[in-house]
């Protein structure tokens, strides 16, 4: 399981911190070091992954880890990086860097560089730019650690950031919302294998900013790892909404049996379908909801989200998909009750193509779970080609971190609600083993739906045996709702899929689910 989420959660608020007084140990800067200039381009960046690729792995340097142990979670909350102090901070540049410091668990050092009319320079670590708070650091660092990350303000004079770059290949947007949640990665290499997952790792990066009327800052990133080596290129945009133009090239070193493409780590304990799962006071707890899906032929598809009792591994075979991503569809607050997280508020993350993908499919990873500080799923597109060593792979696609979908389906209904309970009529005995799914559609074609229409479920299940199947309308909604009991026997999960249909006419998204047999205690 990735237990990185209380470590990620804590890039977006260090610099939210104020008060925290540096010690006199260290003497006030007017602005961070940089190197001497250096020519770079896209090009060389490719070239250096390539060549990379070509040599034997090294694992990475880690300086002094005998003091990076003892920045805990506690004393890491207390680093906080000087906000005059940020890259572009005081000048024309849109939005100025503050820097992650390194610690227990961020101990290998990223090098970082400010690009400025085609030259790099690199940014050089003191800890001096940084206050400690009164765990006592500052009187003891070395001037030789490095960096941890970074991440981009919103403006200048900013305490919030948009964005954050943290830990292995990972990065992640407050999004349109303005609050974290799930996390992005580069690459995902043997995802949910009986061997170890293989977690390569951004060693470098050139910072582009904008100019002070400009939306986009440039970001360009080495990556290395025992399998593969990459370079990527990511133009980000944060207009209101945010979005990441991303190219990568990527090297394989090794033959790789789950090569994982613009992969998505997100958290699902429970909602409203699986209320037998919760151990907390609040109804609902996750970051995401659902994965959404529009295939290359056009379907629109919704498979809510699973806490499963072991790990599971499904796959959604497609070719050249247009879109397809990690949504919260669930934006009320009473839903959640938490005024301290609001997870009403955690973007949405759609991955759109720019280029031709091919075959493949969309993979989710759903891991058990007991608890809202482990993500437990990941999602990520797998090319159906073999990926050898010496191969060479170029992927480009577009991130949106919205509230909704940057491409709602409009000829079809989307699901909004996935309820289970006892199967049967109240009233009468319920029968043993039956569970009762109710699928909520709104909006696209309902809306000129009538209530007395006779709109019908499709229904098909993998096992099992379907009955009372029906279809209605909301009182006092366009919204259309579906019934359905399923009777199965023994514990294996069950696959499910449902839309709605008024004639030969289509008029909602399909639902997909995994049903996992369970009784109510």
């Amino acid at each position: 399981m990735l237990n990185r989420r209380h470590f990620l959660e804590t890039a977006a608020v260090i610099g939210a911190a104020s008060g925290l007084g540096a010690k006199a140990a260290f003497a006030d800067r007017a602005k961070v070091e940089l190197g001497e200039p250096a020519p770079f381009s896209f090009d060389e960046l490719i070239a250096e992954a390539k060549a990379l690729a070509q040599a034997d792995y090294q694992d990475p340097e880690i300086r002094h880890p005998d003091i990076l142990q003892t920045i805990d979670y506690d004393a890491f909350q207390q680093i906080v990086f000087k906000r005059e102090l940020g890259l572009g901070e005081g000048t024309n540049v849109n939005f100025p860097v503050q820097l992650f410091h390194l610690g227990r668990y961020f101990q290998a050092p990223v090098k970082i560089h400010w690009l400025e009319q085609g030259q790099a320079r690199r940014v050089i670590y003191h800890p001096d730019y940084f206050t400690f708070g009164d765990t006592g650091l500052d009187e003891k660092l070395p001037d030789d650690l490095g960096f941890a990350g970074f991440r981009l303000q919103d403006g200048q004079d900013a305490t919030t950031d948009w964005l954050a770059l943290l830990g292995g290949a990972y990065f992640r947007s407050s999004g349109e919302l303005d609050q974290y949640g799930l996390s992005a990665r580069a690459i995902a290499i043997d995802t949910a294998l009986s061997t170890p997952e293989e977690f390569p790792r951004f060693t470098a990066f050139w910072l582009q900013p904008g100019t002070a009327n400009s939306k986009e800052f440039t970001i360009y990133a080495l990556v290395d790892g025992p399998s593969v080596t990459g370079a990527i290129r990511m133009s980000n945009v944060n207009d209101g909404t945010v979005q990441q133009d991303i190219e990568t090239r990527f090297f394989a070193r090794k033959d790789i049996q789950r090569l994982g493409i613009a992969p998505l780590t997100s958290m699902f304990w429970f909602g409203e379908h699986n209320r037998h799962q919760a151990r907390d006071w609040r109804p609902e707890i996750h970051d995401s909801d659902g994965l959404a899906m529009w295939t290359g032929s056009g379907e629109r598809l919704w498979r809510p989200l699973n806490n499963p009792t072991t790990v599971m591994t499904n796959s959604f075979v497609d070719d050249n998909p247009r879109g397809f991503g990690l949504m919260q569809r669930d934006r009320a607050f009473h839903n959640y009750e938490d005024d301290g997280v609001f997870y009403e508020r955690r973007p949405s993350v759609w991955i759109e193509p720019t280029d031709d993908w091919g075959k493949g499919a969309v993979q989710l990873v759903e891991i058990p779970t007991d608890d809202e500080i482990h993500d437990n799923i990941v999602m990520y597109w797998l090319p159906e080609e073999n990926v050898k060593a010496g191969s060479e792979w170029t992927f480009n696609y577009r991130l949106f971190w919205n509230a909704e979908e940057p491409y709602p389906p409009e000829s079809v209904a989307r699901v909004i609600h996935t309820r289970l309970g006892n199967g049967g009529v109240p009233g009468q005995p319920r029968p043993e083993g039956i569970k009762k799914f109710v699928i909520d559609f709104e909006g696209g074609p309902l809306k000129d739906v009538e209530k007395l229409d006779e709109v019908k479920p499709v229904i098909s299940t993998s096992t099992g045996t379907i009955s009372n199947d029906y279809a209605l309308q909301v009182v006092g909604t366009k919204n259309w709702r579906a019934f359905f009991d399923l009777e199965v026997e023994g514990n294996e999960p069950v696959n499910l899929r449902l839309y709605l249909q008024l004639g030969e006419k289509t008029l909602t998204e399909t639902w997909l689910y995994q049903y996992h047999p369970f009784r109510y205690a």
